[in-house]
C-alpha cells in the first residue's frame, strides 16, 4: 500500500476526516479526534492502539512507538515498514484506531455524527 491508498481507505471509514498538518501530514479524524497520520516517503503511518496492541507491536520488525505520543504514556504505534504489518494488518489496526477514538467520543458526538 502506498501513500495515496492508504489514504483512501481512512476516507472510506465512517465520517472521517482529513487535513493536512504538522509538516506536511496527511492527519485522519472522526468527531474531531485523531486516528491516523500518514507521511514519507518512505510512508510512515501512525494510529492508536489498544493496551495488548501496544505491547506486541511496540518491539515488532516495522513499528515503534510513535514518536511525542509514547513518550508520553499514549498508546499509539508508528508503522515504519510492512515487516510486522503487511496492508491488511495495516488496513485492520486503522479500521480499530477509528473505531478507538470514535469510542472514546461524547454519546451525544456520535449520535450527531450517526455512529
Amino acid at each position: 500500500m502506498d501513500i495515496a491508498e492508504c489514504n483512501a481507505f481512512c476516507a472510506g471509514l465512517p465520517r472521517a476526516t482529513h487535513v493536512v498538518q504538522w509538516g506536511g501530514a496527511d492527519v485522519w479524524k472522526v468527531g474531531g479526534k485523531l486516528f491516523a497520520a500518514i507521511w514519507g516517503p518512505p510512508m510512515r503511518v501512525t494510529f492508536k492502539v489498544s493496551p495488548m496492541a501496544y505491547e506486541i507491536l511496540s518491539d515488532a520488525p516495522g513499528c515503534i512507538p510513535a514518536p511525542y505520543m509514547a513518550s508520553r504514556g499514549i498508546k499509539w504505534i508508528q508503522r515504519i515498514g510492512p515487516e510486522t504489518l503487511d496492508d491488511a494488518g495495516l488496513r485492520d489496526h486503522l479500521t480499530e484506531s477509528h473505531r478507538l477514538v470514535t469510542a472514546g467520543l461524547t454519546k451525544k458526538l456520535r449520535a450527531e455524527l450517526g455512529l
